[in-house]
């Protein structure tokens, strides 16, 4: 009955941890996605991810609707494959936060995106900030809900005391690993962003 028990324990400890790590990954892998919609240097197809137009009456991304290129280093390109479209997407350009003014010729956009100044890169180590503080917030969080859970298995005593503090001893070695993690991204897209 004592190795029964010992196994329920091991496999709820187990089905917690890998929960919370498959969360905190999630989190993670969130803010790597965020992290390409913000320009460092060379502009890539990703900073139009957001930008949706209205298409038969469907609220579709640009990358949906279209070929993106980046043929030079502060030159992107979007070839719609509707070409009525142009004149919605161009607009749709215009009012995003994207920052650049698309010209036109009929067939293509081109979007040309002037260097980064010195002032708008600290705005984008700024976005990039605090883009990494909410995924440590939503990682701290999963934590929190964690050890609830244990503390909820400890307080029906289906674990005992020291049970309860080396599994939450093993949730905070796993959320210092994926905080480091974020810590190491944020870092990266900062050297990226002030890169001249």
């Amino acid at each position: 009955m004592r190795q029964g028990q010992q196994r329920t324990k091991t496999m709820i400890k187990h089905e917690f941890i890998k929960d919370a790590e498959n969360r905190m990954k999630k989190a993670v892998d969130v803010l790597a996605h965020e992290f390409q919609t913000v320009r460092a240097g060379r502009p890539t197809p990703a900073l139009l991810e957001h930008i949706t137009v209205d298409y038969y009456g469907t609220k579709t991304p640009i990358l949906h609707l279209s070929t993106v290129t980046v043929p030079e280093p502060n030159l992107m390109v979007i070839q719609p494959w509707d070409k009525s479209m142009i004149g919605t997407i161009e607009k749709a350009i215009l009012i995003s936060e994207l920052g650049v003014t698309p010209a036109n010729d009929g067939n293509v956009i081109r979007l040309p995106f002037p260097p980064l100044t010195e002032e708008r890169r600290e705005e984008l180590v700024k976005v990039a900030r605090r883009m990494a503080e909410e995924a440590r917030v939503a990682i701290r969080n999963i934590r929190r809900e964690i050890n609830e859970e244990f503390k909820k298995l400890k307080e029906n005593h289906e674990i005992s005391e020291d049970d309860f503090h080396h599994y939450l001893d093993e949730v905070q070695k796993l959320t210092d690993s994926f905080i480091k993690e974020v810590d190491k991204m944020l870092s990266v897209k900062e050297q990226q962003i002030r890169e001249v």
